[in-house]
């Protein structure tokens, strides 16, 4: 089967292709081949560049700044951006655009879309995501920051954790307690709280690769307007689960792109290390590229929903566990092609091609070793696998629900 995209498609490439070979710098050799601070510099202006040209959130509506697409010009984008090795935003915005930006695009009021969405795409507010605690990670529904409301203001006062860029954003979405005698997923609210205020700590957490992309947010009578809020007071699961929604349902179009490149240099490691006439290591080679094609199909089904109208939803759990529990297979790969040498990596230059925006950095032992302790993680964030697989059995399949132990009121059950 070929599978091939629609004219007006294929003329949204050509116009891409145009504006990245006319605005990228004719010695760019990717952004691993920079320094750290060069590198960042780079996304920055890189992603204005991307903003003026209407190539930050191209199915978005215009009024908003958006260019008015669909989600498979999102693919093409991704695809042409891989090709050059260019990044598609910065850091955050997979937080700011692909989550909070599409809920607010599906769920917010007009005014919040009206205020909110051009200044996310402006880069003014930058965001982050303030859902896991340390007593509710799998357990999302154990949330115990609290908020009340104090005239016009919600006070709020909690923890969060493993908030990945933190220390970059100015905002943060929230679930928080509303009301402590509902059953634990209701009783909750979903919040915009800005970062910018006295209430607001963010402490970063050192990483087994040495990055502190991770952090803690302390909120102690933060304050937020009671008109940032999304959807109702009290139904913040429903809107938490929108947004997961969006970040693992748009993943199943893009990350394929990704990992077919990142896998194409694991081949090329392969050679480099006088590995890929070994029958075994030739064969898991193999299953990884087929692995990375189902992945793709798979990202064309949920792209074909998306374009039929369909909003992300709980079969968005099945490609999270798919993407996850390959990257962990095919960086245990990458560490036997390397063998003794993934043992001494040195210092690390630059992650190698996942995510690809890196691109330009050494194809070395040290790069590699550092995304194969970033993979470690990707079962757990983003939602357990044991926690999707428990959505696809319920939601999908129709399963028996696993028996409740904490049902009734939130708060009489963290008593018992």
């Amino acid at each position: 089967m070929k599978i091939g995209y629609p004219q007006e498609a294929e003329e949204f490439r050509t116009h891409v292709r145009s504006i990245i070979a006319s605005n990228l710098p004719k010695d760019f050799r990717g952004v691993g081949a920079m320094d750290k601070s060069q590198g960042d510099q780079f996304i920055k202006n890189w992603r204005s560049i991307l903003h003026q040209n209407g190539l930050l959130a191209v199915s978005w509506p215009k009024k908003y700044g958006g260019s008015d697409l669909t989600p498979l010009e999102q693919v093409v984008l991704m695809e042409e951006c891989t090709k050059f090795g260019v990044p598609t935003g910065g850091p955050n915005d997979v937080f700011s655009i692909q989550m909070i930006g599409n809920t607010i695009l599906v769920l917010g009021s007009e005014q919040q879309k009206e205020y909110f969405l051009p200044r996310i795409l402006s880069g003014e507010d930058v965001w982050c995501q303030g859902y896991s605690e340390p007593n509710a990670g799998s357990d999302l529904g154990n949330i115990s920051t609290r908020a009340f409301l104090d005239g016009d203001d919600w006070v709020i006062d909690g923890q969060k954790v493993w908030t990945s860029y933190g220390h970059l954003a100015n905002w943060i979405f929230a679930v928080a307690r509303t009301d402590p005698d509902a059953p634990k997923h209701r009783g909750l609210t979903f919040m915009l709280v800005p970062m910018d205020q006295d209430g607001v700590e963010v402490r970063p957490i050192r990483m087994l690769s040495g990055d502190s992309e991770f952090n803690e947010v302390f909120l102690t009578h933060a304050r937020t307007s009671k008109e940032n809020i999304i959807g109702q007071v009290n139904e913040g699961w429903g809107v938490a689960m929108t947004l997961l929604g969006f970040e693992r349902g748009e993943a199943a179009a893009t990350f394929p792109i990704r990992f077919m490149e990142e896998l194409r240099k694991l081949i090329e490691l392969a050679k480099l290390e006088g590995t890929n006439q070994d029958p075994h290591i030739r064969q898991r080679l193999a299953k990884c590229f087929s692995l990375a094609e189902i992945m793709r199909f798979l990202g064309y089904r949920s792209l074909t929903r998306y374009l039929a109208g369909s909003q992300p939803g709980p079969e968005s759990s099945i490609f999270k566990i798919y993407w996850s529990e390959y990257h962990q297979g095919v960086t245990n790969l990458a560490m036997d092609i390397l063998g003794a040498k993934a043992m001494t990596p040195g210092h690390k230059n630059g992650p190698i091609s996942f995510p690809t925006d890196f691109s330009g950095s050494a194809n070395s032992a040290s790069n590699w070793y550092d995304v194969f302790l970033k993979a470690r993680s990707g079962t757990i964030y983003a939602g357990t696998s044991q926690v999707q697989r428990n959505i696809i059995g319920e939601q999908i399949l129709g399963l028996p629900r696993e028996p409740k132990v904490d049902t009734g009121p939130w708060s009489q059950t963290r008593r018992s």
